[in-house]
């Protein structure tokens, strides 16, 4: 059986959640921390109502669909088709005005991540894929992605959100491999990997993600010939340390330096 084509339903998604989260962007908006004593780790009313509404729609449309979302957990995880769900991928610079988040829509069939959409509405901006191909649409039209060839990680652009993501032996296997690249970037969360995509960066590596932190990235990154894995070179629909690149030849050469 062939799958459904439910790119128009995400695209519905990503209409509605942006109508809800938007208003709130650079407004006087409080956060919460969920850190409970941790490193502060926010989360505003932007969020649960960009998250609400996606749910409402998916029970609605879908109501035999499991949905994992950051806000408001999980339910039906062992349907066939799941959606992952992150209302606002880069809250901090969401409350910090700076336009560096989206939100992350992805749907995974037998648990295998088949579509994604990274959505930015203050921009205007949409990144999509299906693992086979993947697409930019903006205020300038449509186009294709296409990660960039790079030869070498002393040639690459290296991102992360943050250095301080990783501790201990992970921060010495990172720094191993910046002190390699040619310049690093960090604080942009999901709109990195999208750049990766659109053959502007050449890798991005982070520690402790979530599911939806990544799932709705790996159809956009593989459609545009990039590869995505875990640091020990597995599957990276679960999250936890992730290794993005948009030339097997750089993955391949990272993930050695990360595991010396």
């Amino acid at each position: 059986m062939r799958p459904i084509d439910f790119s128009q339903f995400v695209n519905e998604l990503a209409t509605l959640s942006g109508q809800a989260i938007l208003p709130f962007f650079r407004s006087a908006i409080a956060a919460d921390d969920k850190s409970r004593g941790g490193a502060f780790d926010p989360v505003t009313e932007a969020d649960r109502a960009g998250e609400a509404t996606m749910r409402q729609l998916i029970k609605r449309t879908f109501p035999t669909h499991g949905i994992i979302g950051e806000e408001f957990g999980s339910e039906n995880t062992d349907a066939e088709y799941v959606w992952i769900l992150d209302p606002i991928d880069g809250t901090r610079a969401f409350i910090a005005g700076l336009p560096t988040w989206g939100t992350l829509i992805g749907l995974s069939r037998n648990g295998r991540p088949v579509f994604g959409m990274m959505h930015q509405p203050f921009t205007g901006e949409r990144f999509f894929g299906d693992g086979g191909s993947a697409t930019f649409r903006g205020p300038g039209g449509e186009r294709h992605l296409r990660t960039r060839r790079c030869r070498s990680l002393s040639e690459a652009i290296l991102s992360t959100t943050s250095p301080k993501l990783f501790a201990g032996e992970e921060l010495r296997a990172y720094d191993r491999v910046e002190s390699v690249a040619r310049l690093t970037r960090y604080g942009c969360d999901c709109y990195a990997y999208c750049m990766l995509a659109a053959g502007h960066i050449d890798l991005v590596i982070e520690s402790g993600l979530k599911s939806y932190d990544i799932a709705a990235l790996i159809p956009i990154i593989e459609g545009a010939g990039g590869i995505v894995t875990t640091w020990d070179g597995g599957s990276a629909a679960s999250g936890g340390g992730i290794i993005a690149a948009g030339d097997k030849r750089i993955h391949a050469a990272a993930l050695e330096l990360l595991k010396s």
